[in-house]
């Protein structure tokens, strides 16, 4: 299973893959020049590490709070991929999660489990600007 997550709230804007076992990241600088390549980062990311945009199966994206123009901008490509090439989506936030189960997220690897079991819903977006 081929996971992307993407964090654009704080000073920096995330970019992580989990593929089963392993785990990429990449990290950008949280600014408008990046805003307006976004996707050109986030499609990038995938080829370093021979992933195709179809190949996903999920998608989670941290929906504050934070940043308005980093969240609104990562929010509108989820949905946009969500409607080009139907993967289905999550928008957490780590308000979502208990202080315990946050320290659980060091490495991403539990962020797909902690949404299950906070019964986030997919495909529906509410942002916390």
């Amino acid at each position: 299973m081929k996971r992307l997550i993407i964090d654009a709230t704080g000073e920096n804007f995330f970019l992580i893959i989990i593929n089963d076992k392993n785990i990429y990241t990449s990290s950008h600088e949280n600014s408008k020049s990046n805003f307006d390549k976004i996707t050109i980062l986030i499609n990038d990311f995938l080829k370093k590490y021979k992933i195709r945009l179809t190949d996903l199966n999920q998608i989670y994206v941290n929906r504050g709070p934070g940043s308005f123009a980093g969240i609104r901008n990562s929010l509108s490509i989820v949905k946009g991929i969500h409607l080009a090439k139907n993967i289905d989506y999550y928008c957490f936030s780590f308000l979502d999660f208990s202080e315990k189960d946050k320290k659980k997220l060091k490495n991403w690897q539990e962020l797909p489990n902690l949404c299950r079991k906070y019964k986030i819903k997919k495909n529906l977006i509410n942002p916390i600007y």
